[in-house]
């Protein structure tokens, strides 16, 4: 179950530019991670994720701004990565993508240019 991961993609302009607060920011990257779980609840890799609680490995990355994070959600779905935008209602702004659990290296390679999402 080590190497199984699941990445979160947050905009890192919604803090930085948008002024949302910090908990406004986080709850966006809850409710993909909540909604891509329940989407892929009988996947058998999302099912080894949460039977290990202990042991979940999430990395939260940030993408620059809406454009990232569409072209981001367009290249995963091309590769057949699945995941969740989470689109903020009423607002219907983008803000968040959730990838299912996956084995690493079968994702990683469509984040390694991401960084670590900072405050």
């Amino acid at each position: 179950m080590s190497n199984i991961v699941q990445y979160v993609i947050v905009r890192s302009d919604l803090k930085s530019v948008l002024g949302w607060p910090l908990g406004a920011v986080i709850a966006q990257c809850c409710h993909a991670s909540t909604a891509v779980m329940h989407l892929h609840r009988d996947d058998e890799a999302t099912k080894a994720y949460v039977d290990d609680l202990d042991n979940m490995h999430k990395v939260v990355l940030g993408a620059k701004d809406e454009e990232a994070l569409r072209k981001l959600s367009q290249k995963l779905t091309e590769n057949d990565i699945k995941h969740k935008m989470w689109i903020e209602q009423p607002e219907n702004i983008p803000t968040c993508i959730a990838v299912k659990p996956y084995a690493k290296d079968d994702v990683h390679k469509f984040v390694k240019n991401l960084k670590l999402l900072k405050e």
